[in-house]
């Protein structure tokens, strides 16, 4: 388990190239879980980059992977940060094919490889506007709390996802379904890793919840808003989700980071404050 960055519960970035400021808070948590000896899990919360890795279980040096993936993240995040503030969805897939490169010599890593899963979101500049991008690998995901409405915003790569779209099975059955966690997509596994990207428009009062499959395995759509609604507070509101999920099962590693968008201004002459703690 790899943990780069600690929460935040005011950041300001100022945005010189679109006169703009945006402000953010954060609070990131991951648990090994009852059922794991080991937390194959990773996480990067530094701005302009939030991301989850989840190491695919039942492979070798699946955590390798997930600290290669947020390693590489973590790094694109510093350049980015002292450039301009934001961060390109190239930036991400360079990012990404490097820590491919990484897990060759990881140890413990086998010929056949290894892989993980990640997402997250990332600050943007799109159509000369501050955005947020969203993009994933795998089955860990990205839900968006707006206006008190709860939306997924990825697509698991999975095989019940394919069932699912194809009307074989519903979605209930496929929170059940024998095979929930075969994936379809990773990175590694000496492949090119294809994230699937979108738009997130950036707006006040915005919440994004990143995490891994241990999460959504334990918690309802319905719970997960309920915890999101419930705890104004970004580390009140990730460490409730985190504990519920433990409180379900904790069958598999649960790693969260809850993302708070808390203004947006116009960039009057104001001074980034710097990286956060």
């Amino acid at each position: 388990m790899t943990q780069i960055g600690q929460g935040s519960s005011s950041h300001t970035i100022a945005l010189p190239a679109v006169k703009k400021s945006v402000t953010l808070a954060w609070s990131a948590l991951t648990d090994v879980g009852h059922r794991r000896e080991v937390n194959e899990d990773s996480l990067v919360a530094r701005p302009p980059i939030f991301a989850v890795a989840d190491g695919m279980g039942g492979h070798s040096a699946g955590d390798v992977a997930s600290n290669a993936v947020v390693t590489r993240l973590a790094e694109a995040a510093d350049s980015a940060a002292a450039a301009v503030g934001t961060i390109t969805a190239d930036a991400i897939n360079e990012a990404l094919g490097q820590a491919v490169a990484d897990m060759k010599s990881g140890e413990g890593v086998t010929d056949a490889g290894t892989g993980t899963t990640v997402t997250g979101v990332a600050l943007a500049i799109v159509s000369d506007a501050p955005q947020l991008i969203s993009y994933n690998i795998g089955d860990s995901r990205v839900y968006q709390l707006t206006g008190g409405v709860l939306e997924q915003v990825t697509t698991d790569h999975s095989v019940v996802q394919e069932l699912v779209d194809a009307g074989r099975i519903t979605r209930e059955e496929a929170d059940v379904h024998p095979h929930g966690n075969v994936i379809t997509r990773a990175v590694g596994f000496h492949e090119p890793p294809v994230p699937d990207y979108r738009i997130l428009p950036l707006a006040p009062g915005q919440r994004i919840l990143v995490c891994s499959d241990g999460l959504t395995k334990e918690l309802t759509a319905y719970g997960i808003r309920h915890f999101l609604m419930s705890h104004p507070r970004a580390e009140d509101a990730v460490a409730a989700l985190v504990t519920a999920a433990l409180d379900n099962g904790g069958r598999d590693n649960v790693t969260a980071i809850v993302l708070d968008v808390l203004n947006i201004d116009d960039l009057d002459d104001q001074a980034d404050t710097g990286p956060a703690a």
